[in-house]
């Protein structure tokens, strides 16, 4: 093979880990779906896909086009629009054409700002993440014209050399570099970060880019492990997962938030020390944001965020939050395990020895099927985090399994 060719092979190998994740071969045992998924439970799942989208019709504003519209006079929330929609769009015979779909997508895009977001007056980085995730499904060209600058405007959000709300300029050493909130002038979090990093990534923007790499320092700083982690907060810690942001508000930076409070570890010493407690939602997003930062697979960042999710393996809550935010957890390990590549977990006793392998993907379409109400919507009792609203849940759930048989 020439020089040339051999780059381009290399190129190629690289966009694909770039833009899909990681891969395994498919087993040899007769399964034809992906992630492990048996012909039951692919039928289960798509039953499931097929009630949860039939409501969400249901649901669609007929004046707007757009989903969960606010009360008048409060801000529309478009980005809830796009998850219905980027969950709807997944499905091989659902595109633009669809009548439902060029109404939310009109929705979605009569909230273009001048600059480049797509949002109304709130939460501009969370509503411009989303959208991007749903005008990549789509070949309209006003879809398309709206990828570029929407993906500058969360990138701008990003913090990296702007002040800070204590007066420092936010460079590396600053427990802000590489995170990113809900808008410019807000603390950075992991959720907004993810739900960032998840929007450029669908979007096709390279992993290579800097905001990806920005956002591993960041990330290495909610990670609970005193090897990886120069925050005081993190001192002693052996957890390996992560928590919510490297600081509560703007006017405490530095000292963490975990939205699962406390938990109490014991040290190289033996004595007990209350560290900030890591919990499930946050660790998959920290480590679907790692895989799509490109970091190889033996990282010491990635397999130490990977043992905490196989110490902590379960489809039935949020860990180190019960039910609080659980939608959300599910569509995250969907898609974080997806990107992942393996057809299984296997899960890892208290004691640190190996459990049986779990098909993941199969324990989540069982999970979900005992889930899902008699009209095909889904929803979530601990209303945290809007996971009281039907559409919301619905559209969680939707994505969930739409990653774990893609």
């Amino acid at each position: 093979m020439d020089r040339f060719r051999l780059l381009l092979v290399c190129m190629l190998a690289t966009t694909l880990l770039c833009t899909v994740g990681f891969r395994s071969a498919p087993r040899e045992n007769g399964v034809e779906h992906r992630n492990g998924i048996d012909e039951a439970h692919y039928k289960l799942a798509r039953q499931l896909i097929e009630r949860s989208i039939a409501y969400l019709r249901t649901q669609q504003d007929e004046a707007t086009g757009g989903w969960a519209l606010p009360e008048e006079g409060k801000p529309h929330l478009p980005g809830i629009s796009a998850l219905v929609l980027t969950g709807m769009l997944m499905e091989p015979d659902i595109d633009e054409t669809d009548p439902g779909v060029k109404r939310g997508l009109d929705y979605i895009l009569s909230f273009r700002q001048t600059d480049g977001g797509i949002y109304d007056r709130v939460l501009s980085n969370y509503n411009t993440a989303l959208a991007l995730s749903a005008l990549a499904e789509v070949g309209r060209p006003d879809a398309a014209a709206a990828i570029k600058p929407a993906q500058d405007f969360v990138r701008s959000i990003q913090c990296d050399s702007q002040v800070g709300p204590d007066g420092k300029t936010i460079d590396k050493s600053h427990p802000y570099y590489g995170g990113a909130g809900y808008t410019a002038d807000s603390r950075p979090d992991n959720s907004n970060l993810a739900t960032m990093l998840q929007g450029l990534h669908d979007s096709g923007l390279d992993c290579n880019d800097p905001a990806f790499q920005r956002a591993v320092a960041f990330l290495q700083r909610t990670q609970m492990s005193d090897e990886l982690n120069d925050m005081p907060y993190a001192d002693g810690s052996k957890q390996g997962g992560f928590i919510y942001s490297t600081s509560p508000n703007n006017q405490s930076v530095g000292v963490g938030e975990s939205k699962a409070g406390m938990i109490e570890e014991t040290m190289d010493d033996g004595t007990s020390v209350s560290r900030l407690r890591c919990y499930g939602s946050m660790t998959y997003s920290g480590f679907k944001s790692y895989l799509y930062a490109n970091l190889d697979r033996d990282d010491p960042r990635v397999v130490t965020a990977f043992e905490w999710l196989q110490r902590n393996y379960t489809v039935d809550e949020n860990p180190g939050m019960g039910m609080q935010g659980y939608y959300y957890y599910l569509v995250t390990m969907s898609r974080s395990l997806d990107a992942w590549g393996s057809t299984t977990i296997t899960p890892l006793k208290p004691d640190g020895t190996p459990g049986e392998p779990r098909d993941w993907a199969n324990d989540l379409i069982d999970k979900l099927a005992s889930l899902q109400r008699s009209d095909g919507s889904f929803v979530n009792d601990a209303e945290r985090w809007m996971e009281g609203d039907p559409v919301l849940a619905t559209s969680y759930a939707l994505l969930a399994l739409q990653h774990a048989i893609d």
